[in-house]
């Protein structure tokens, strides 16, 4: 079974939930992730080690800035092809859970 398989087998299981039963669900799936961010990466040969999105070489940092400026996302999708919808999810949540570091870093690129 491939991953879209079995993605499709939990949605068919969790609308048989009831609501307490998918509160649940997803408090045992946020123990799991833990502090996971699933489509952001870091890595000290890319992007100059910057919380970035995976597949790219897109900073968060950037992403951020240009949603503070005003950037719709439907404009960010058009502009960064290979970006998805959850990856900005997870961009947005990841600078909430690390707004001193991002904050940080646009301060530091809008300086240099």
């Amino acid at each position: 079974m491939d991953a879209m398989d079995k993605i499709r087998e939990a949605e068919k299981l969790l609308t048989a939930l009831t609501r307490a039963e998918k509160a649940e669900v997803l408090q045992w799936i946020a123990r799991d992730l833990g502090d996971a961010f699933p489509s952001i990466d870091s890595s000290p040969d890319v992007c100059g080690g910057e919380p970035r999105i995976v597949r790219t070489r897109i900073p968060v940092w950037v992403l951020v800035r240009a949603r503070q400026l005003g950037t719709s996302e439907s404009e960010l999708l058009r502009a960064y092809p290979t970006l998805r919808a959850e990856d900005l999810a997870n961009a947005w949540a990841y600078h909430r859970s690390h707004k001193e570091e991002i904050e940080k870093q646009i301060r530091e690129n809008e300086a240099a």
